[in-house]
């Protein structure tokens, strides 16, 4: 595992170092120091990007945490139906990303597109005209540089909400019970209790989960490069896109290698935050000062602690002012609004509570709860139902518009000409097999180096441990460069090979670190009995372990084969030949310029969904097993 991670993360990434300090000179790199750096200082596609991606993140997670933390309040109120409607939302993050950029294209297509018909026909879309929240109507959402961004957004929040649901979900369900009851018996409103005790109670995780997802959304380049490829101009190019496009398109590596490189400390800085928040101990006691100097820092570091939060959602707030002001102000009427309706409606529960009318009040919460969660749906199930519809129609009825709810007649038209056009089934084994290899290697070696960690004592092993989290969460937007370089070296470009060799940089540090956990939750005394019985550390690793960590080895295997099912950045540098491409990459190769077979794209993301779909259906009964089940010596 360590020469794995060394050799795939620490090496390309020291390698990008390197590189970053050279320049392409014809068939000769020349070294030139900090040049590639100086640079960028004047580059204006490099400011534009790193603001891109700035705002881009920001926005993202601000909505993604009040939806997110909307829904699973909705949801843990809720006593039937709970599980399955947490399953229904979280479909968005379970679909691959192409899936989600291909049906939300064609939703925002401004002449075929079912959103601008839908705004039309209930007439909020000359509302939003009128409003001056869109320039003109019909809106053209990918294609107009002031809507844009915040359709990318859009986009982004619909895949990531399932993501802050079900861990907001998880936090809500350890805050005691009693806290609440105490809050209500003193006379606090459900406001009052929502801001003294929810939120104090999910600070941890509301902290964690947004600096996960910030490192994700930040680095993220697939889902903006399949929506608008950057575009129009650079309106939505991410810094991420603009490395590839000095390293890959124009052969400029050090430049390419210089521009994520720069961005290295704020995501270093994210990444120090979530490993200290992770590695906290809830449990630990304050010292106890016994100076008065100590105590004075003691309650400035307390003070501080508290203003934090408020100094950097002040900060943000005024950045994203400055780089964004069409969009802020935007965004501002939109989360007023979801603010104003939470707000109207809890104070209306309040109202009626207080007068002692417990049956009206809670007509009034069930009805809101309803209505709330109803829309959550329409939002989250809408642009996969079309995808479902689509991929049954024909042609004709996908051209002219005709039937759009509902296919008459139902067809496999869609389907037989993406087989017949596309080397769809060729791309179908291509993802099969090396999903099946990343699995079966991130499996092998995770066990057995999480086995190591969780059991062993060791020097070095600490340290090790947060290497690990670390590569975990290092973005692939700091190891294609260097990756490239090296297949290329290695003459693994465009091979199937390219990618199993590669796609252990973001498969084993998340299965390593899973699995440690659930190494370290099995009592060590049924290891000790195997031991004292005559087996052999093997054997009983073997016999007693693995057995016991079946839910562990079955996510680690769930998450492991769709990450690798849906991956794209890598497969789309390294692989340019149509007989080795995955899934994710030949459905962009579909689109020829203008010309967007929707029919046959909605059959392919059919296709594509329904695999992991089932996966996560039928894995998510073992993922609630107790790890010890039968953990008995008889």
């Amino acid at each position: 595992m360590a020469i794995l991670v060394g050799g795939l993360v620490l090496v390309p990434i020291a390698r990008s170092i390197v590189t970053s300090s050279t320049e392409r000179h014809g068939q000769d790199t020349v070294f030139v120091g900090l040049d590639n750096y100086l640079h960028l200082v004047g580059d204006d596609q490099f400011h534009t990007g790193v603001v891109n991606s700035f705002v881009f993140t920001a926005y993202a997670e601000i909505f993604k945490v009040v939806l997110g933390l909307a829904a699973a309040l909705l949801l843990h109120h809720r006593r039937r139906g709970r599980a399955v409607l947490a399953g229904l939302l979280l479909v968005p993050w379970v679909v691959p990303t192409v899936v989600t950029a291909f049906s939300w294209r064609a939703l925002l297509d401004p002449i075929f597109g079912s959103v601008n018909t839908l705004l039309t026909a209930t007439g909020i879309g000359p509302l939003l005209a009128s409003a001056h929240l869109v320039d003109s109507w019909p809106a053209g959402w990918l294609s107009d540089p002031s809507l844009a961004m915040p359709s990318v957004i859009l986009v982004n929040v619909w895949k990531g909400v399932p993501f802050f649901t079900v861990c907001f979900l998880a936090g809500l369900k350890a805050i005691p019970a009693d806290l609440y009851e105490a809050a209500t018996i003193d006379g606090a409103s459900s406001l009052q209790r929502f801001v003294n005790v929810t939120l104090p109670g999910l600070r941890h995780v509301i902290t964690v989960t947004v600096t996960l997802s910030s490192i994700w959304t930040f680095n993220n380049f697939d889902l903006v490069w399949l929506l608008t490829q950057g575009g129009p101009g650079d309106v939505t190019a991410p810094y991420v896109l603009v490395a590839y496009s000095k390293a890959i398109l124009q052969l400029q590596y050090g430049a390419g290698a210089a521009v994520t490189l720069v961005m290295l400390p704020v995501i270093g800085g994210l990444v120090f935050v979530l490993v200290r928040l992770l590695r906290q101990d809830s449990g630990a006691k304050l010292p106890r000062p016994r100076r008065a100097a100590r105590w004075v820092g003691t309650r400035w570091t307390a003070t501080a602690r508290r203003a934090l939060p408020w100094v950097v959602a002040a900060v943000v707030t005024g950045l994203l002012a400055w780089a964004s002001p069409q969009i802020f102000w935007k965004a501002a009427v939109v989360l007023g609004v979801i603010l104003l309706i939470a707000a109207a409606v809890g104070r209306v529960v309040s109202t009626l509570q207080s007068r002692g009318g417990r049956r009206a009040s809670s007509v009034v919460s069930g009805l809101g709860s309803g209505v709330a969660l109803a829309g959550l749906l329409f939002f989250v199930l809408g642009p996969l139902y079309w995808i479902a519809v689509t991929a049954f129609k024909s042609e004709g009825q996908v051209v002219m518009r005709t039937d759009d709810l509902w296919p008459t007649p139902w067809t496999t038209e869609q389907f037989s000409g993406l087989f017949a056009n596309q080397p769809f089934g060729r791309w179908y084994l291509n993802t099969l097999l090396v999903s099946a290899a990343s699995t079966a290697v991130a499996l092998v070696c995770a066990a057995l180096a999480g086995y190591a960690l969780a059991r062993l004592r060791f020097r070095g092993a600490q340290g090790f441990t947060v290497t690990v989290l670390l590569t975990y969460v290092m973005p692939g937007a700091l190891l294609f460069i260097p990756l490239y370089q090296m297949l290329i070296g290695a003459r693994l470009t465009d091979s199937l090979w390219s990618l199993v060799v590669t796609y252990p940089t973001f498969t084993l540090p998340f299965a390593t670190w899973l699995l440690v956990g659930y190494f370290s939750s099995i009592p060590v005394e049924l290891e000790e009995a195997a031991l004292v019985d005559g087996c052999s550390r093997v054997q009983a690793f073997g016999r007693v372990v693995l057995p016991l960590a079946k839910p562990g080895l079955l996510a680690v295997a769930l998450f492991t084969l769709t990450n690798a099912w849906n991956e794209f950045l890598f497969a789309f540098v390294f692989i340019t030949k149509d007989e080795y491409k995955t899934l994710p990459v030949g459905m962009q190769s579909m689109i020829a310029g203008d010309v967007v077979p929707q029919g046959q794209l909605a059959a392919a993301s059919l296709l594509v969904s329904i695999p992991v779909v089932i996966m996560y259906a039928l894995g998510q009964r073992f993922l609630t097993e107790g790890l010890t089940a039968g953990a008995v010596k008889g």
